[in-house]
């Protein structure tokens, strides 16, 4: 028996941003679903651009990339980073985190659901953490465009780091993609 599976159904119950009034909750499971598209579609923009990264492996990197959550919980961005010394003990107990789950898998699994939630080489988790800041940027988007101020200066910082990669693949997604996040569906769908 392995509890592998069953901890990760679990991050539907993890909520993100919990220190900002949300005009609706977001939990880790939707938040690594849209990371993986996402990361998907940067890994495609990637090849199309030159790369060469294998674009549904990225996919499913971005879909591990929170594993350790379901058992440390989301830990709020201004906590997280508050210093160097929270920084680096959080980082170090969601490995730790990480290890304890992936020994629960049976050993003929092991290797690569481990290098899955590892994070690949560098050019995956690239792409992985551009993906994972495409998706606060597009909350912060969809938080304000219902009104909510609280998420003003998220956006503003969030668009800021993502102009400050001066990645080819988040400008393209950027130009053609984030947009439509802030329309309605009446206005979604007279796109179609």
């Amino acid at each position: 028996m392995s509890v592998f599976y069953a901890f990760l159904s679990r991050m539907r119950y993890i909520t993100r941003w919990g220190l900002m009034r949300n005009t609706r909750e977001e939990n880790v499971m939707e938040h690594s679903a849209i990371v993986a598209m996402f990361a998907h579609a940067l890994a495609v923009i990637h090849n199309k651009r030159g790369g060469d990264v294998d674009a549904n492996r990225v996919g499913m990197i971005a879909l591990f990339h929170e594993t350790g959550e379901v058992i440390t919980g989301d830990m709020p961005t201004p906590i997280k980073y508050f210093n160097p010394e929270i920084t680096n003990a959080y980082k170090a107990i969601e490995k730790d985190s990480e290890r304890k789950l992936l020994a629960a898998l049976p050993d003929d699994l092991s290797e690569e659901v481990s290098d899955l939630v590892s994070g690949g080489n560098e050019t995956e988790r690239k792409l992985v953490k551009y993906a994972d800041t495409l998706a606060a940027y597009v909350k912060c988007l969809e938080e304000t465009a219902h009104g909510n101020k609280e998420f003003t200066e998220a956006e503003k910082s969030t668009r800021l780091k993502l102009k400050a990669y001066k990645s080819p693949e988040v400008d393209y997604f950027m130009d053609k993609f984030v947009t439509p996040f802030g329309l309605s569906l009446d206005n979604l769908s007279a796109e179609l």
